[in-house]
């Protein structure tokens, strides 16, 4: 697990760090809403168009990120192709590591070309041929909850260097944050009625995106997730990684339980405060 401030790039907590630092792991579904922005922004579709799934069923953009559909993301990757596709993965920064001042951190992997088995749009729903880590998706996640600032990310551990910290963007995604609000409005579908819903609590605003898939016989389960929409405090991103247990709605019911226990031990210090 990794908690980051969106606001200013600063990583407040790693849990494992020898899985947060590590080589790199197949993102699942968690691709998708970077697949979404880049159909959006190259007028591949709107938040109103529906494209076919199956079983005579049509969904728009929000639906299929809360539900996380397959389908409707591997037509986005095979509309958009896999050099559009790649422009918007590395504008995130995907492939890189997120900052100089973590030691140990790997750059994860972005392909050099769609994959031989399944292409581009196994890339798009899947992220066939890719890897990323959780400290990837604490940068890209918090990018999308502060309106667009890509931060570096830095892990000050002592009172001198939290004394000296000063945030550090990377880049200003200008031309993605005015489709924010259609990616946020699948987060949150995602937690009011979708595939993270063991994330939901009446009380807070959770947005997030679930994956679930296998990598080398064993199973994976992310959530990248913040909460508090309008002023987001802390991104959570959760990688689980063993047996059958180990899936996307799992990892939501974990980031779930964090954001309660923090945001209610905030709400307690601020009314001390008073």
């Amino acid at each position: 697990m990794v908690v980051v401030d969106p606001n200013n790039g600063r990583v407040l907590s790693i849990v494992n760090q020898k899985l947060a630092l590590s080589s790199g792991f197949t993102p699942c579904s968690t691709f998708k809403p970077v697949v979404a922005l880049a159909a959006l922004r190259e007028g591949i579709i709107t938040p109103n168009t529906k494209l076919y799934v199956g079983s005579r069923l049509r969904m728009d953009l929000t639906e299929a990120l809360a539900r996380s559909n397959n389908v409707f993301f591997l037509k986005l990757g095979e509309m958009l192709g896999f050099q559009r596709l790649a422009q918007y993965a590395h504008e995130f920064a995907l492939g890189e590591k997120t900052g100089d001042d973590i030691p140990g951190e790997s750059a994860g992997r972005f392909p050099a070309a769609a994959p031989k088995e399944g292409g581009v749009g196994y890339l798009a729903y899947y992220g066939r041929d890719m890897e990323v880590t959780p400290l990837q998706w604490a940068a890209v996640i918090s990018a999308i909850a502060n309106g667009g600032t890509l931060y570096e990310l830095q892990y000050p551990r002592t009172a001198d260097e939290l004394s000296q910290f000063q945030p550090r963007v990377r880049r200003q995604l200008d031309d993605l944050a005015q489709y924010l609000p259609e990616i946020k409005a699948g987060l949150e579908g995602a937690v009011l009625y979708g595939t993270a819903r063991l994330a939901y609590d009446p009380e807070m605003q959770i947005y997030g995106k679930t994956g679930t898939c296998s990598e080398d016989g064993a199973r994976l389960g992310w959530f990248i997730s913040y909460a508090q929409e309008q002023q987001p405090r802390y991104v959570a991103v959760v990688l689980l990684r063993g047996g059958r247990m180990m899936f996307g709605p799992h990892a939501a019911e974990i980031a779930g339980r964090f954001y309660r226990e923090v945001l209610h031990k905030d709400h307690l210090t601020t009314q001390a405060s008073r």
